[in-house]
């Protein structure tokens, strides 16, 4: 399957993702630009769904709706581990909640679109409350090959990867990772995230030393966890 990113907003980040003749529009706020996309590559955008049920993800919805008669999947009901058919692909689908409860993350080939879950370099607010529930989302998304390319729902990387430079002055891996930054395409791999994003670092000795001197707790894994987001 194929991946199309689309800025929207400024930040804000909607794809399609397509095979053959078909896609499914997720965060379609880009509408005219997404739909400009598809009709040059003679696409059917068969449905449209979205990472999480913020206004800033589902604004496109009503208006990509009616303009190609897709079906609408509401991510609020998208089950674990459930698929999407694509002209013949499976787009999976993962329940990923922290940011929102209704987090989803779709999983298409070697790459994840993350929503506001895994940002490129950094991860979302909290707005769920559940603080175990989101490193648990993040740690199986840290699972994943280190080849897997992440699509986030925000492009962020320069104030990330300034933040993580307050974080952890001396991780080379923060000049690797903003060498290879591109606003146009928005991408970073889990294994670049894995050096360089701090909040994916908890159970480095570098980081939990930084959190030591900083007085915060490090005994178990959501203590650094929940270290790390004060931090942030």
């Amino acid at each position: 399957m194929n991946i199309r990113q689309f800025r929207y907003s400024s930040d804000n980040m909607a794809y399609l993702v397509y095979h053959g003749e078909k896609a499914i529009a997720v965060d379609p706020g880009a509408v005219e630009e997404m739909l400009a996309f598809a009709e040059a590559h003679r696409l059917t955008i068969e449905r449209v769904t979205n990472t999480h049920s913020h206004y800033d993800h589902v604004t496109g919805n009503s208006a990509m709706l009616k303009r190609t008669g897709a079906e609408f999947l509401d991510c609020r009901t998208l089950a674990h581990d459930s698929v999407i058919p694509v002209d013949g692909e499976m787009l999976k689908v993962y329940r990923t909640p922290g940011h929102m409860d209704d987090c989803v993350t779709f999983h298409a080939g070697n790459a994840l679109i993350t929503g506001d879950t895994l940002f490129n370099g950094t991860v979302g607010t909290c707005f769920s409350g559940d603080m175990k529930g989101f490193l648990d989302s993040i740690r199986f998304l840290m699972a994943f090959p280190p080849e897997t390319r992440i699509y986030a729902g925000h492009d962020y990387v320069s104030e990330s990867m300034a933040f993580a430079r307050i974080i952890d002055k001396d991780n080379p891996a923060i000049d690797r990772y903003l060498a290879k930054y591109d606003p146009v395409h928005v991408v970073s791999t889990l294994a670049d995230e894995l050096e360089a994003n701090p909040f994916l670092r908890f159970n480095e000795p570098a980081m939990i030393s930084i959190m030591e001197q900083r007085g915060l707790p490090v005994k178990t894994e959501l203590d650094r966890w929940n270290s790390l987001m004060e931090l942030y």
